[in-house]
């Protein structure tokens, strides 16, 4: 696919950049930037070089929200592209939402560096990414109801998860504009840095997150970490903790991991992730009704 809205950039290290780029309208977010970040994810979870991903924007922002004045001048959500007056669910489909279980999907640890403002989709999209770096100062908002509008981008499901429920509240209800250190001080961000410092301290983490680990391992764990926690009972986590557990010591990386171990050497991970199954019983993925 050629990109026009995003730039990406594989470095030797395996950490791919994907930059919103659209600088001059502060990287708002439009339908066919959706389509560009859906396929660079597919893309990158596929690739095996590609061992983390980090997000970040172009200029001086990180990204504004949507973008308001569609080159089209159509309806800003795309819905006017619509065949009938109520078409089907599977047409209606939330942009933000699009991208946000493209990440969910991802295999690889995934890393937003807000190089600054962040406002409704611009901060929504980055809920599902693993961690979150952000701009000393940084202007954060969701600004949803200010709009008339519903929070969107699973957002629902992402924040409440990621800072609990009194938190969403107040930033859902009211629609203001907050800074970055209360962002990191209610656990949405990792760190705040100066701008710009604040893609070289993600890729820095990213690399972290590489270095020694196991590609097949941490798939598996994304998931795992995601998904479990929303099981009735522990048990469950058990079932599937047992049986990946079994799967990725016999027959992936975990082969050679602890040989390698008494043998006072560096592991060989050379499982290829495509071969790893992407969906599992145990998680089965719902259908959109």
């Amino acid at each position: 696919m050629e990109y026009q809205h995003i730039q990406t950039a594989l470095a030797d290290d395996g950490i791919l950049t994907v930059t919103l780029n659209r600088p001059d309208r502060l990287n708002a977010f439009t339908l066919r930037m959706k389509d560009e970040l859906v396929h660079a994810f597919g893309d990158a979870s596929q690739d095996n070089r590609v061992r983390a991903v980090v997000v970040t924007g172009a200029g001086r922002v990180f990204c504004a929200g949507m973008e308001m004045e569609p080159e089209d001048g159509g309806n800003l959500f795309g819905y006017d592209r619509a065949d009938s007056e109520e078409p089907p669910l599977e047409v209606i489909r939330d942009s933000g939402g699009e991208v946000s279980l493209a990440i969910f999907e991802c295999r690889k640890p995934v890393i937003a560096a807000i190089n600054g403002a962040a406002v409704g989709v611009g901060i929504t999209m980055t809920l599902p990414m693993d961690f979150r770096v952000v701009a000393e100062g940084a202007k954060i908002g969701f600004v949803f109801t200010q709009r008339g509008i519903t929070p969107e981008a699973c957002s629902s499901w992402f924040l409440p998860r990621l800072v609990g429920m009194q938190q969403a509240f107040e930033w859902v209800y009211s629609g203001d504009i907050f800074l970055a250190e209360e962002g990191v001080e209610a656990g949405l961000f990792r760190g705040a840095h100066p701008r710009d410092q604040v893609l070289e301290a993600a890729q820095a983490l990213a690399r972290k997150l590489t270095a020694k680990s196991s590609p097949v391992a941490v798939a598996l764990a994304k998931q795992m970490l995601w998904r479990n926690p929303v099981f009735e009972h522990p048990m469950q986590a058990h079932a599937v903790e047992s049986r990946l557990i079994y799967r990725s010591s016999e027959y992936w990386d975990g082969k050679d991991g602890f040989k390698a171990f008494l043998e006072k050497r560096d592991p060989v991970f050379d499982t290829d992730l495509n071969s790893v199954p992407t969906q599992f019983d145990f998680w089965p993925e719902p259908p959109l009704r």
